[in-house]
Order: C-alpha cells, then structure tokens, then sequence
C-alpha cells in the first residue's frame, strides 16, 4: 500500500493549502529524479505530485479525508479501469448494494461525476465550480561546456512565453466595457448535463464554452490581445546552474511559465542542461577520465610531471618504468558531486610518445642502448623504428 497522502507531504490533516504547497515544493527539491540520488526517488516523487494534486483540489480532499488511503485508491483505480462491481466495492454507500459506486458507468463521467453523485451534496447536486486554473509548465534547453558544469555558474536563458495582458490585466476586454449575464449558464461560468446510467441518473458539470467559464459576456473584446488575455513576449532570465550538474538534468525555475487564471499562480520554466565535450576530459558520472602524453625517458626513468585538471594543473609523480596504456587515479579531481560533498575521482592513462625523428647525438645513444640490451639494430629500419612499432 502507498503512503497517506498526507504523510507523504509531512504535513497535519488539518494543513492549509500554502502549508501543502509549500510542504511540496521542500520535497520536490528533495526528490526530483533529475537531482536526487535517492534509489526510490521516481517512485518518491509520483507520490508527492499525486499527494499534492489531491489536497490542493478542495472536492478531490473531501473525498479522500471520507473514504481513507487505501479506499480512495481502490476507488481510483476502479474508475480508470473501468471496474463496475466485485468483492472490492463499497457495500451500502447511497443505497447501491454490493456493487461498486466508483466504476466508469456510462463512460463518458468517469470517478468524478459518480463521486458527485454520492459525496457532492446529495443525488442531483451540482459540482463546485473549479477554481482558478495554474498556468502550464514551459520548456527550454541550455548548453554549457564541462568547466561551467565542474564550477557552477550564472546563465542567461531567453525563452519566448505567453504572458498576461498588461492592457487588460488578463480579463480579455477593456476594464470599461459593458457586461451581461451569460444567458447559456446564467452567470454561474459552468453549464450541467444530466444523463441515465445503469447506477441512475449521473450529471456531469462543464464549463461553460460561450463565457468561457466567466459568467459573463462582455461588450468589447482588448485589442492587445484580441480578447485572448495573454500575448506572447521574449524574456530573458538568469538561471542558477549547479556544479556537478550533467546532461539530460533539468532545472526549475518556478512560477516563470505560462500564466494561470486571474488569482491563480503561473506554471514553470524547466532548462533542460546538455553539457558538451571536452578536448581532454571525458566525463563518467562523476569521475573524469585524460590521456596524458609522456616522452619515452620519462616512462622510463620515472618524472615529476603536472596533469591537466579542471581545477589547474596538478603534480604527479610518474614512477619508473611506467608502461603505456597505464592508468593512474588522483582521487578527487573529478566533478563535484551534485548535492551531496565531494568530488569524483581523475583517471590518467599515460600514453608513450616516441618523437618522430631524432638527431645524430639521440639515434646514437638509442643505438648504444639497445645493443647493451643485446638487440641487434636493423640499419635500414633503424632501432627507433622497431620502437615505434613495438608499440
């Protein structure tokens, strides 16, 4: 069984509606996919969207606080399916028998009409008119390089978005303008249908399609926005990037969306984050990975040596008789962890060079070398060629 909505949230059953919103955005940051380490973070966060979906929509809350957790559920569940009847209904409730009340019955209402019917003041009750609408999310995309990732930064993201009115504040006609009672829903902004199931008479409640859910009807319409109450404009925005952050990660930035309804708050921005390739780093997680070039002497007599890192460059001690192909890690110079402490680790792997060419002093001393290791140097191809190739 999930968690109660309510423990889910960690909020009291008597919770206002800014507790709960304010309770869910704390665990939104806690337990975003995107950002969270956490193993059961997806299954987490599905549970907090649907905890706060539900006690935030005051009929959704009274049905919940009337049936418990797990009964909602079924409830729930039935009505999507489409289940109409079996051992789980709800014997008894409004005089339905064994049956179960919350099942898809007729089709076209769904849980929440057949809730209505039971839990909505009484059969023939209308449903509460639904309260201002949020404003829906938007999307943009940024691209940063592997150093901004590594030190976090400030960017500047221009996202093109709907935004209210300023002529009209919204309203979609001049604030002088005549009104009238809508006459298809007589002012209420929601118009009822009433239709026969196999439970009885079940209405569903929509709004209404002429005022648009205002309930009224205005003489002019705003010539900004053609009565449409939003018009589109280019802003720029400056984002917060974390370090550590990698590609696919996505960034919130709330209530700059699209707009809600008047009184109701606007949706988000989310920054999707793609970082590019580096020319000496590539990135695995949190761990970074560099070839680093060594002469042939240095492989062979050992040296102290300095490696590139996104933090500057760093000493390291190369011992002798190192092989190329060898790979060495300097523990924490790799990326930093998103939010948790520490870093990634570095992982060199040396790579031999031999020079192309050699001058007379070099070749006669390679010459000498290998006919003290009992090599018999080629002339024609020539000991630094059979090194090369040994390679």
């Amino acid at each position: 069984m999930s968690e109660d909505f309510y423990d889910a949230l960690g909020v009291s059953r008597d919770a206002s509606e800014e507790e709960i919103t304010e309770a869910y955005r704390e665990k939104v940051s806690e337990y975003h996919p995107d950002v969270s380490d956490e193993p059961n973070a997806e299954e987490k966060f599905k549970q907090i969207q649907k905890a706060k979906d539900v006690l935030t929509d005051d009929q959704k809350r009274q049905q919940y606080d009337q049936l418990g957790h797990e009964r909602y559920e079924q409830a729930e569940k039935r009505g999507a399916t489409g289940d109409n009847g079996g051992a789980g209904g709800m014997g008894g409730a409004g005089g339905m028998g064994g049956g179960n009340p919350f099942g898809g019955a007729g089709g076209a209402g769904g849980m929440g009409d057949i809730f209505e019917q039971f839990f909505g003041g009484g059969a023939g009750g209308g449903r509460g008119r639904q309260g201002p609408q949020a404003g829906r999310d938007l999307r943009t995309r940024l691209t940063i390089d592997l150093q901004d990732a590594h030190d976090g930064v400030e960017k500047q993201v221009t996202v093109r978005r709907p935004e209210r009115c300023p002529d009209c504040d919204g309203a979609g006609h001049p604030p002088d303008a005549d009104s009238r009672t809508c006459p298809d829903c007589d002012g209420q902004g929601q118009v009822t249908q009433v239709r026969q199931t196999p439970l009885g008479r079940v209405q569903q409640t929509q709004e209404c399609s002429r005022c648009g859910g205002d309930g009224e009807l205005h003489s002019e319409t705003c010539s900004t926005c053609s009565g449409q109450g939003q018009i589109s404009q280019q802003a720029t925005l400056t984002v917060d990037v974390p370090a550590g952050i990698r590609s696919g990660q996505t960034l919130r930035m709330e209530r700059e969306g699209a707009p809600g309804d008047s009184g109701a708050p606007n949706g988000d921005l989310l920054i999707e984050v793609d970082v590019d390739d580096h020319p000496d780093f590539e990135r695995d997680g949190d761990d970074l990975h560099h070839r680093h070039a060594v002469s042939f002497p240095q492989a062979v007599f050992g040296a102290d040596i300095e490696v590139p890192t996104l933090d500057g460059a760093s000493a390291f001690d190369l011992e002798a008789g190192t092989q190329s192909g060898e790979t060495f890690r300097l523990r924490g110079k790799g990326m930093p962890r998103l939010r948790r402490r520490g870093h990634g680790d570095l992982y060199v792997t040396v790579q031999v060079v031999t020079p192309d060419s050699l001058n007379d002093e070099q070749r006669e001393a390679l010459e000498q070398f290998a006919e003290a290791g009992g090599e018999e140097v080629d002339v024609e191809q020539g000991f630094f060629e059979k090194l090369k190739n040994s390679f």
